[in-house]
């Protein structure tokens, strides 16, 4: 009898299952087209010692820094977040252009905040993207402590890319780093205080290695990357760091620069290239040496005195699979122009758009000629150094502090409150004093905008704007004026998502506002833009159509002025629901449970 009752009900469970593998099929003849890709974070502290002191970093699935997220173009991206922390939490997907798709971008602006020990899913589309990219927290500074990881977006197979196949795909991460928690420098900041130089540079969540005994305490846990001799190898690396230029650079190994946050470059040799706070690139490069000893990997900071800054360089290890020996001697030598910029600028200069090139799609890059469309709106936006605003210390966009708003302003148009922001961001700089306010840019849909980025701070920034890729067309140092337009690239400017903007500099960028939503355009130094160095802009279809915007997602959070609309048990199950799509990964989810239980 015990046989039979077990044969019965193993039958019984595999019909089931079989009935829902049925249905899961019949389900998924509607997303035939573009696959998804699941991936659960789950975002905790955890301790660690990158530069020899214990302290707390921030985790994603236990691991400092997080996994990269590797899918394809056109790929359907979940993300189950567990926030594990004793703060709110948002995370960013920093050049992910979020498509008809503002309310995934995981900024305040966009998005109500994860509360602790909450769940929550993102879901969005890689829409028409290849590239080099990396998710971060984006709430109280917690970029500072961790959090970060990879993205990289692969091209579909029927779309060539410019350059043989390499033999293997590496990410790096480089950044600035304290042995103070993000909490404590905070603090530091919201105290009107600097928070002086970094302990340190990282090179994938660890320390230098040991190249001078003097510099480097033992002890301490370097980066090893293994290499075959003969291979090339595709190696994307990102500054996800706090606020620190860096030159990255391999001993005795050539960079060929092949892609720049989605775009695919004119290919060019570099033995070293500046890697400015929030930008990344892919490299080529050709383990063409012949292993008599490991090489250096080094990334150092930019524009500073070199010998007071010793401590702050990341050192790791290339390791050939045949090497004959440690790496020794002193590290390569970085660019020596300590306070001439120009070098630095003329090297941003050269790097140039592959118009020939196709990159998400088939048809080439340089197929878009925006240096022949018509300009339709300009901004010429201003930053200053630290300054008192409202008796508090603050940073600037054309005399502007951004407040961001307690109701996401997204979630305001949605609802139509009143009073959250206001669209009357100044095309130029205001005169007199600076004031503090949630002021934002009212860009036209389907406009074509120039902004210049004029810097009149006395240290590097970088831009960033969220929800597309720009043309940077120009930079010199100065004032920008209409003169400058003379001196524009029309033709091959790269276009990216984050530039660097030279101290006593401006940078021109075009972008077209093809993508309906509510963007960030704000610093990637942290602590300026913690401070206040942001504002958005707001794209609107006069006509609202799915076509343009996807509706606001079923799991969304509430906060601010719509806080009482929250509640606890919207988000017990993390399933991001936003239309037919939400049924597809629910089924994914039951036939997995389902699968699991079948074979316990």
């Amino acid at each position: 009898m015990a046989s039979s009752s077990s044969s019965s009900s193993s039958s019984s469970t595999w019909s089931f299952l079989i009935t829902l593998i049925c249905i899961f099929l019949f389900m998924g003849l509607s997303f035939a087209g573009d696959p998804f890709k699941f991936f659960n974070f789950e975002v905790s502290y955890i301790d660690a010692s990158p530069l020899g002191v214990s302290q707390q970093v921030i985790a994603i699935n236990g691991k400092f820094p997080g996994p990269t997220m590797n899918v394809t173009t056109n790929d359907n991206v979940v993300v189950n977040v567990r926030n594990k922390l004793d703060e709110e939490l948002l995370l960013h997907w920093s050049g992910v252009q979020q498509k008809r798709s503002t309310w995934q971008d995981g900024l305040p602006g966009t998005n109500c905040p994860i509360p602790p020990k909450w769940n929550w899913t993102y879901q969005f589309q890689v829409k028409d993207q290849i590239g080099s990219f990396f998710y971060f927290p984006s709430l109280h500074f917690q970029r500072a402590s961790g959090g970060f990881g990879g993205i990289t977006i692969n091209n579909r197979e029927e779309i060539p890319i410019p350059f043989d196949f390499p033999y293997d795909d590496i990410t790096i991460m480089i950044g600035d780093w304290y042995t103070r928690n993000h909490t404590s420098l905070r603090s530091t900041l919201l105290a009107g205080k600097d928070l002086g130089k970094p302990d340190g540079v990282l090179i994938n969540g660890k320390g230098p290695y040991r190249y001078n005994d003097t510099i480097v305490p033992d002890g301490i846990d370097y980066e090893t990357i293994t290499v075959h001799p003969g291979k090339t190898y595709r190696i994307r690396v990102s500054n996800v760091g706090i606020s620190t230029s860096l030159n990255f650079r391999i001993q005795n190994h050539n960079l060929l620069l092949a892609e720049a946050e989605g775009s695919y470059t004119v290919q060019q040799n570099y033995t070293s290239l500046d890697i400015h706070v929030g930008q990344s690139y892919s490299f080529l490069v050709s383990m063409d040496q012949n292993a008599s000893s490991d090489y250096y990997i080094v990334a150092s900071a930019r524009f500073v005195n070199q010998s007071q800054w010793q401590r702050v360089t990341g050192v790791g290890i290339l390791k050939y699979t045949n090497s004959k020996g440690k790496a020794h001697g002193p590290l390569p030598e970085p660019p020596q122009d300590e306070f001439d910029k120009t070098f630095s600028m003329n090297q941003a200069r050269s790097i140039r758009w592959n118009v020939t090139a196709s990159g998400a799609r088939p048809n080439p890059q340089g197929s878009f000629r925006y240096g022949s469309i018509n300009v339709t709106e300009i901004y010429v936006v201003q930053n200053m150094p630290p300054q008192m605003v409202d008796g508090k210390r603050r940073t600037t966009l054309n005399g502007i502090s951004f407040v961001n708003p307690k109701t996401p302003i997204r979630l305001a148009d949605q609802y139509k409150l009143k009073g959250v922001y206001k669209l009357d961001f100044p095309t130029a700089p205001l005169t007199g004093p600076p004031k503090m306010e949630t002021s934002i840019i009212n860009g036209t849909y389907r406009g074509f905008m120039e902004v210049i980025l004029q810097n009149n701070d006395t240290k590097m920034h970088t831009y960033h704007m969220s929800g597309y890729a720009f043309f940077v067309v120009g930079m010199d140092f100065g004032m920008w004026s209409n003169n400058s337009r003379g001196t524009y690239n029309k033709w091959d400017g790269i276009a990216r998502t984050t530039t660097q903007v030279f101290p006593g500099a401006w940078t021109a960028i075009l972008v077209s506002l093809d993508n309906v939503g509510v963007w960030n355009l704000r610093t990637e130094n942290l602590d300026s833009w913690f401070l206040g160095q942001e504002t958005y802009i707001r794209v609107v279809n006069s006509e609202p159509t799915n076509k343009t915007e996807l509706p606001m997602p079923d799991n969304a959070l509430f906060c601010g002025q719509l806080g009482k609309l929250q509640k606890p048990q919207d988000i017990s199950y993390a399933t991001s629901m936003r239309g037919n799509e939400s049924k597809f990964s629910f089924m994914m989810m039951v036939l997995v449970s389902a699968i699991f239980v079948v074979f316990q």
